[in-house]
């Protein structure tokens, strides 16, 4: 018999799941890929529970949104590192390998469904809010359903838009979506802090028609323009009553309208 007297033995992770890559993007964010249950089916956007067991094997959960879109075999995540964070400041340190908690009952509000109808579709991001549109701009449905899609994401440094811009870069080269991605899919990252192409916070860029000069683009009406929030709570306040400035109207799965907010999202304190 093989001797198991010195062998540590991991305690058992229910809803485990395999981590299979992690990417450090600079000292405060990260992403990683696991293994995705062959039961979970999600829509591009939607959230998931995911975390680790705590100090005293209880399960540590926190809302993360997937980043990878609902055809993909595995599942990305995207997150900031909070080095006093119960969740993260452990999170961070994930190897392959590694296992986590993974809650298969996928929810979020940053849905297609959600929204009626239109021309243009906008994803609004600061930070690590970009995750459920990393999600949406992989997924053929959104091509489909717009003319346009802008990608508007707003973070302090070049560094911290780093994961944003490879994920737009390789779009092109995706076999999946790249041909439907072509002349529709335009970028606009934008830092507050640190010297870039654009600058600015985009209620500011929305409010005073730069970021449509920029882009060769009509303001925002509700006739043609969706909209899709997830940052902070006080980035989600600003950004919505900015929207509604040009007439459009909050939506939600029960009651489909012109933007939607994710009210679920991982901020600071993880």
């Amino acid at each position: 018999m093989p001797d198991t007297a010195n062998q540590t033995v991991k305690p058992h992770l229910p809803d485990a799941q395999t981590v299979t890559s992690v990417t450090h993007w600079n000292d405060s964010l990260f992403s990683f890929r696991v293994s995705r249950p062959q039961s979970l089916r999600f829509r591009s956007g939607e959230f998931v529970m995911i975390g680790l067991l705590d100090g005293n094997g209880r399960p540590l959960l926190r809302a993360y949104s997937i980043a990878s879109p609902a055809w993909d075999d595995e599942l990305e995540f995207y997150s900031i590192k909070v080095p006093n964070g119960p969740l993260t400041s452990r999170l961070q340190h994930i190897k392959t390998g590694d296992e986590i908690i993974l809650r298969p009952k996928p929810v979020g509000t940053l849905v297609h469904d959600a929204l009626l109808p239109g021309k243009r579709i906008w994803f609004l991001a600061t930070g690590t809010g970009i995750a459920p549109f990393a999600s949406l701009m992989r997924e053929p449905e959104t091509y489909e359903k717009y003319d346009q899609v802008i990608m508007m994401h707003t973070c302090r440094t070049q560094s911290e838009l780093e994961y944003g811009r490879q994920l737009v870069a390789n779009l092109s080269d995706d076999p999946l979506i790249g041909e439907m991605v072509a002349g529709k899919l335009l970028y606009y990252p934008t830092t507050t802090r640190e010297d870039s192409a654009h600058m600015g916070r985009i209620t500011d860029n929305l409010t005073s028609g730069k970021v449509f000069a920029d882009l060769g683009l009509p303001r925002m009406n509700p006739a043609e323009d969706r909209a899709m929030i997830c940052g902070s709570l006080a980035f989600n306040v600003d950004v919505k009553a900015v929207l509604e400035s040009f007439g459009l109207r909050e939506g939600a799965n029960s009651e489909p309208r012109e933007f939607v907010v994710e009210k679920a999202f991982v901020g600071e304190g993880v």
